[in-house]
């Protein structure tokens, strides 16, 4: 009896065992199971991603090339440098980890849209044979660098790369000549390129909030075409000198820059075309006296700034007040000194004028007289800039028979020899 008790005991433990077994295999097939139906479907869903993208890509450049067909018979000879019809491919928001469209002709695309995926980089290939375009936008991707090939698309105009990761941007940028508005906020830059300023030279408007900038090359202020630059959110110690080269700028916002930025370069004042300037929250406590000169100027923002001069009760009236406030300490000389020094060299860089005060023989008339920079009757700087005083550089008078003497070769190459 008990034996028959022991082995119908073993056989229900042997049957629970196989029991469990049998439950714990169908719970890993499941599992197993959801697993591979899940990277099917990831397949599934990137396999018909690639195909919308092909779709895309395809379609437009069989638009083009359709188009360059039904017009070419028509064109003459004469028309063959007309442009046909390029196409616009918007891939945004798809979720893209990578640019499968490395076999396609890439030549028809204008504006191209790759702005909010997954893209951590852009194929040198891919950049190097959009020849003919003319916007990219990239923004809201997880770029850490562009490539050098970007260099390559010389009609290239607008180009968003806002929302990234980006610490520099590369210096063939320099070679996209075209660039009329670049976008970089939102990245962790800490420098830009040195020679940007020299290269870009119809480079309109410039943004670069919220990175990580110490300061801004001293070429940008030859981007003479530049309206509006932003630089906003991030670490500026200073601005560059000679800001009187933005003769275009319109817009400056230098704003939330904190404890960093605690001056503004004397020149700010002769950036004549300034309607709008934002300094608010920063660290500066002088403005220069030049900003009264400014006569466009119709927004200034201050707030946020430990200022003393001028005072807050005088910002508490009127702009109107606030210019008129530095102009007076201007007039009163209460500027330091190097400051009235410093729009004397200025003068004399923009040859308003030049050299050293020669007095005449009567002695009742003065002039200055240095390597050909010629002004009769020297007058003080307001003086210069009174509309009564503004034929003084004439040519007419300049070339009068008067002062045709003082443009001769004798007066202007003294130690050349003449026979």
């Amino acid at each position: 009896m008990n034996n028959n008790s022991n082995e119908e005991g073993k056989q229900d433990l042997l049957e629970a065992e196989d029991k469990t077994e049998r439950k714990s295999r169908a719970k890993g097939l499941t599992f197993l199971n959801c697993v591979l139906g899940s990277v099917l479907c990831e397949i599934k869903r990137c396999t018909e991603q690639q195909h919308q993208v092909m779709r895309i890509m395809e379609k437009s450049r069989n638009e083009g090339d359709h188009h360059h067909q039904r017009s070419s018979p028509r064109r003459s000879s004469g028309d063959q440098e007309e442009k046909f019809r390029v196409g616009i491919v918007d891939l945004s928001g798809m979720s893209l980890d990578s640019l499968p469209i490395s076999s396609l002709n890439l030549s028809n695309v204008s504006k191209l849209d790759l702005s909010i995926n997954n893209l951590q980089s852009i194929p040198e290939s891919l950049t190097a044979r959009l020849l003919n375009v003319v916007a990219m936008d990239l923004h809201s991707n997880q770029l850490k660098s562009l490539p050098n090939s970007i260099g390559c698309l010389s009609k290239l105009k607008f180009l968003n790369v806002s929302g990234n990761l980006l610490q520099t941007l590369p210096k063939t940028i320099g070679n996209c000549k075209s660039l009329e508005e670049l976008n970089a906020n939102f990245n962790q830059l800490t420098m830009l390129p040195e020679t940007i300023g020299f290269e870009l030279t119809y480079l309109k408007k410039l943004s670069v909030n919220s990175n990580k900038l110490i300061l801004l090359p001293r070429s940008i202020t030859h981007l003479t075409s530049l309206r509006v630059l932003e630089a906003r959110l991030s670490r500026l110690r200073s601005l560059p000198d000679d800001m009187e080269n933005l003769i275009n700028l319109e817009v400056l916002k230098v704003s939330q820059n904190f404890q960093y930025l605690d001056t503004l370069p004397y020149s700010i004042g002769l950036s004549m075309s300034l309607v709008e300037l934002d300094i608010s929250y920063n660290k500066i406590k002088y403005l220069p006296d030049s900003i009264g000169c400014l006569r466009k100027l119709q927004k200034l923002r201050v707030e946020g700034n430990p200022l003393v001069s001028p005072p807050m009760d005088v910002f508490e009236q009127s702009l109107q007040v606030v210019k008129e406030y530095l102009c007076d300490k201007m007039k009163a000389g209460q500027s330091p000194q190097k400051k009235r020094s410093w729009i004397l060299r200025k003068l004399v860089k923009y040859a308003s004028f030049n050299g050293k005060m020669m007095s005449s023989a009567g002695g009742g008339r003065r002039s200055w007289e240095k390597e050909g920079s010629i002004m009769v009757e020297y007058r003080s700087i307001d003086g210069l800039a009174a509309p009564r005083c503004m034929g003084i550089s004439s040519p007419g008078r300049l070339f009068s028979t008067h002062n045709m003497g003082m443009l001769s070769p004798r007066r202007l190459f003294p130690s050349c020899t003449y026979k």
